[in-house]
C-alpha cells in the first residue's frame, strides 16, 4: 500500500457517495470529503477515489435524466387523455346534431 493511502478509504468514499445519493443530495467533492473524513485534495489527487466519486455523479445524472423523462411522459399522457376526452365530446355533439338533422327534414 502506498504511503499516502490509508486502509478503508475507498470504502469510506463509497459509503459517503451512497449516503449522499440516497438522501437526494448532490455528490460533491466537498460533501464526500466531509463525510468520509478525507481531504478534498486527496480526493482530487487519487485517481481511484476520484473514479468512485465520478461514477456516483454519473449515476446521479442518469437518474435525473430518467426522472425528467418520466415526468415528461406523464405530462404527455395527461395531455393526450385530455385531447381524447375533447374528441369524444365533439363526436357526441356531432351525433346529436346528425340525429336532430334527420328528425327535422325541413
Amino acid at each position: 500500500m502506498p504511503a499516502d493511502q490509508q486502509p478503508g478509504e475507498i470504502a469510506r468514499v463509497e459509503a459517503a457517495c451512497a449516503a449522499l445519493a440516497a438522501g437526494g443530495k448532490p455528490v460533491t467533492f466537498g460533501q464526500v470529503a466531509a463525510r468520509a473524513g478525507i481531504s478534498r485534495t486527496t480526493l482530487y489527487r487519487r485517481t481511484d477515489l476520484r473514479a468512485v466519486i465520478d461514477e456516483h455523479r454519473a449515476r446521479g445524472r442518469d437518474a435525473t435524466a430518467l426522472t425528467g423523462l418520466t415526468v415528461q411522459i406523464d405530462q404527455l399522457r395527461r395531455s393526450l387523455e385530455a385531447v381524447a376526452a375533447k374528441v369524444r365530446h365533439h363526436e357526441e355533439q356531432l351525433r346529436h346534431l346528425e340525429r336532430a338533422r334527420r328528425q327535422d327534414p325541413g
